[in-house]
């Protein structure tokens, strides 16, 4: 083992210039005064103060409320997706998944100015609803909008976890299920679904987290006034250039996804206790 720890060594140094320097100074930024150098160190609390602000505090609210929407759509969605996957053969699977990952591989900004052409009152929706006779309907910067992108960009993630529990999943517990009398909702909701849970927390989390710090979809969907933490914590590094409240504000922001992420840990130990 000695001989690979200098191996080591130059992944630490990039952890720590990449990782940990840039937390410090977000840290050392959040408790110091707007306008002062990190290095003088004055500390204060007011940049935490103002974020209790009603109008910051209503953004927060509303990221938080448009993230449990879009992890709910995408558990609803992605769910039944991921089981039928499941019934093909291990080849045909891989073929799915991929299909699934493939608009993971283009980047998020031209992924979500395909939506701006498609969901836009010019755009391609409106113009086969308008030959209907139905449109248009005005869907560009509104939640909507914004919860399809969300939803549509994020879908991957809730997937493929659950496919992978789900994959991994004894099929003959499922066959003794059936011996013993049950009926097919009762074997999904005591035997699939319960061996299923470890997947469905870490696609809930993945999504979650995401959904509630992105800011690249709601600015384009949403429009410029449409305001999410994610956008918040940017306008206030790049436009407004207080980084002090920015980094306060980032800071707030992990601490609730540490908080969500322990709970999400203690509900699966939980359920493993239980099982």
């Amino acid at each position: 083992m000695k001989q690979y720890k200098h191996m080591i060594k130059p992944y630490v140094v990039w952890a720590f210039a990449l990782l940990v320097v840039p937390l410090i100074l977000i840290a050392l930024y959040a408790f110091t005064e707007e306008g002062n150098e990190v290095l003088t160190l004055s500390f204060t609390l007011d940049n935490f103060g103002k974020f209790a602000e009603t109008t910051y505090l209503n953004v927060f609210l509303k990221s938080l409320k448009l993230g449990v929407i879009t992890t709910v759509l995408c558990l609803l969605l992605g769910y039944p997706l991921a089981y039928i996957i499941t019934k093909f053969s291990e080849q045909t699977q891989g073929i799915l998944i991929m299909l699934v990952t493939i608009p993971m591989w283009i980047n998020l900004l031209l992924r979500t100015y395909a939506w701006m052409n498609l969901l836009s009152d010019n755009g391609i929706i409106n113009n086969i609803l308008g030959k209907l006779g139905i449109g248009p309907i005005p869907m560009m910067y509104t939640d909507f909008s914004v919860i399809l992108g969300l939803v549509c960009n994020f879908m991957p993630f809730m997937i493929i976890p659950i496919h992978t529990s789900l994959s991994k999943m004894d099929k003959s517990l499922i066959e003794a299920a059936y011996d013993l009398g049950a009926n097919r909702f009762q074997t999904f909701w005591k035997v699939i679904w319960q061996m299923s849970i470890p997947g469905v927390l870490n696609g809930i989390m993945m999504v979650f987290l995401m959904a509630i710090s992105s800011f690249v979809i709601p600015k384009l969907l949403g429009g410029g006034q449409y305001m999410l933490i994610g956008n918040l914590i940017e306008s206030q590094f790049i436009s407004v250039g207080n980084w002090n409240f920015g980094s306060a504000i980032s800071l707030i922001l992990a601490v609730v996804i540490l908080i969500f992420m322990g709970w999400m840990k203690k509900m699966d130990k939980q359920e493993k206790q239980e099982d």
